[in-house]
């Protein structure tokens, strides 16, 4: 949240090709052709392409009538492939032909070393080779191409697989073991052991189809709270499917998770700046209208960017005409909590950089927002960190067991207050675009470095206090393009922007496309939809008009425009404003409009 000016944030993912290296070697003599249609002359017959994302061309064609066009779009980078049966200790020689920018061709399985030969840049037809030998067990190998991601179409032509063919693939068996983890609410973690020669796995829920993975890990998602489910796995490759696995029954967990649970069915959330003036005036807690259902004061601020140590006080009086005195402020607080209202202290900002590097900021941290909290009797915390606070380290590429220390310090943090207020604690968070939703492209570096290590920095800390969050509400504003789970961007300011950013986390997503590595989604009334105020509070200001359209698409499935949501989401919690004295300064045009809202 910025005090004076909107913050933009500009999304930079950098494509790097560090580490990467063109594979040539020499061709060699091989018994037979193995590949299925490597001219792509009956369209896509023998291969598995992202859906929607590849098609056989007329042109251009290296040779024949047909050639394979693929299209790389957001986190999908246009995988078309093929499984194929070789015999064990024997060479072969993979090779094809491409154009285009940054494209692959590949084997994986090869139960030796998996590899790729790849172009840069082949503005017309380029010919890639790769060889290699196959393990002592290996009986089949998968060959692939590829485009890059956020990279234009890409074609391939006359693809093939020169070698000792092998005997034929057989159906794999059933897997066994399947073991369903620790619940949350909405979702179950599903693992189970790899099944030999098995490419994919499909997951049944009651014997309905789930999902597939190439993995050996699924997370369920979408479910219902205090329900049980029954969960199966079956294996399957080139020659078919096996049978299911024995059933696994999972019981979600109760609805319960975070603190203020007598928070209203829908809740208006806004900030009031508190300890600072800008152009919208000061407005003190007794004239905060009833409108407003969690109040969170902006804002707690560090020494010291590394300090952990956060304090709060009052604008001073030469800054904020018309402030009201300690005794009265806590006095309006209490009154304000009498009449039903949440009133939490708000750390971070733009302006309040928080990095918890040790062990000691860490303590110092829990220590001085604890005597925030004591010394105006309040009811919670609202995680504000923006800019640099939050980063992941090299290295550091699974949300779900994060390693860096300025989120591992805030998650132990957190959970430290929670155990010392009890259930009644009210935790809630307001971060950006960029350190959530961008995280269905990239989480941090990346895989090959290069990328924005802020990247997806949140989701860490969502996933790990979800049971003990109260509201997550987003700034759906200062943001740039951000894709949607259509693998579309879209752009803040419409109804649009708030209706894919609200279903990315209500439905979850695969983070940076990993589908082994899926972020479970929320429960509808742990979110709320976080707007500016008026034009002056933030770039993205949105009208009533388009934010009642989100609204009615995301409870309703109404208005919903081209996006189409994976749900109804009808217990939707609200909405957040940046600020309760920017709506003020607009003659409260927001928070009349959530009051004259209809829900249902």
């Amino acid at each position: 949240m910025d005090r004076t000016r909107p913050l933009t944030l500009l999304l930079v993912g950098a494509l790097t090709a560090g580490g990467l290296a063109t594979l040539t070697p020499a061709a060699q003599a091989a018994d037979s052709e193995l590949a299925r249609n490597g001219g792509f002359e009956a369209g896509l017959d023998g291969w598995n392409c992202t859906a929607g994302s590849a098609t056989a061309v007329t042109t251009p064609v290296r040779s024949g009538t047909k050639a394979l066009q693929a299209t790389p779009a957001g986190n999908d980078n246009a995988k078309c492939s093929q499984t194929v049966t070789v015999k064990p200790n024997s060479t072969y020689t993979l090779s094809g032909w491409v154009r285009g920018s940054y494209v692959y061709l590949g084997v994986t399985g090869t139960g030796t070393t998996d590899g790729y030969a790849w172009t840069q840049s082949a503005p017309d037809w380029h010919k890639l080779t790769k060889t290699f030998t196959t393990g002592a067990n290996t009986t089949s190998v998968t060959l692939y191409t590829h485009g890059w991601y956020g990279t234009p179409a890409y074609q391939a032509d006359d693809l093939s697989l020169l070698g000792p063919g092998g005997d034929p693939v057989q159906t794999p068996a059933a897997p066994t073991g399947l073991t369903a983890g620790t619940p949350t609410a909405t979702s179950v973690p599903l693992s189970w052991p790899a099944v030999t020669g098995a490419t994919s796995y499909n997951i049944y829920r009651s014997g309905s189809l789930l999902g597939t993975t190439t993995g050996t890990q699924y997370t369920a998602t979408g479910l219902s709270p205090s329900t049980a489910y029954s969960f199966q796995v079956s294996a399957a490759n080139s020659a078919g499917e096996s049978a299911k696995s024995v059933a696994v029954t999972a019981t979600t967990a109760t609805a319960n998770g975070g603190g203020g649970g007598d928070l209203p069915a829908r809740a208006l959330v806004g900030y009031l700046h508190a300890s600072f003036a800008n152009g919208s005036g000061y407005t003190r807690m007794a004239d905060v209208p009833d409108s407003w259902d969690v109040i969170n004061l902006a804002f707690g601020e560090p020494t010291s960017v590394t300090s952990g140590d956060i304090r709060f006080s009052l604008c001073p009086a030469a800054e904020c005409p018309g402030v009201e005195a300690p005794a009265d402020f806590k006095a309006a607080i209490k009154a304000k909590q009498a009449a039903g209202k949440k009133v939490l202290i708000s750390i971070g900002g733009q302006n309040g950089q928080v990095q918890l590097t040790t062990p000691a900021a860490r303590d110092t941290f829990i220590s001085s927002v604890s005597k925030i909290i004591d010394e105006y009797g309040l009811d919670g915390l609202d995680i504000d960190f923006e800019g640099h606070s939050l980063s992941l380290q090299t290295g550091d590429t699974d949300f779900r067991n994060p390693t860096s220390p300025v989120v591992v310090h805030l998650i132990q943090a957190v959970k430290a207050l929670k155990a010392k207020y009890g259930a009644k604690f009210v935790l809630t968070m307001a971060p950006e675009t960029f350190f959530v939703q961008l995280g269905y492209q990239y989480y941090g570096s990346g895989p090959w470095g290069g990328q924005d290590p802020r990247a997806g920095a949140y989701l860490p800390v969502i996933h790990a206090l979800r049971d003990d969050l109260t509201l997550l509400h987003v700034q759906d504003y200062n943001s740039g393009p951000i894709m949607g789970l259509d693998n579309q961007y879209h752009s803040m300011g419409g109804a649009d922007f708030h209706i894919a950013m609200t279903d990315m986390l209500l439905t979850g997503f695969p983070v940076a496309g990993n589908t082994e590595r899926f972020f479970p989604g929320l429960r509808p009334d742990q979110v709320a939809i976080g707007l500016p105020a008026s034009t002056q509070a933030g770039n993205g200001h949105t009208s009533p008009a388009e934010v009642n359209k989100a609204l009615d698409c995301l409870t309703k499935k109404q208005n919903c425009g081209t996006y189409q949501t994976h749900g109804t989401w009808s217990s939707l919690r609200g909405l957040m404003t940046w600020s309760i004295n920017w709506d003020r300064f607009n003659n409260w045009e927001f928070s009349r409009n959530f009051d004259a809202y209809t829900w249902n």
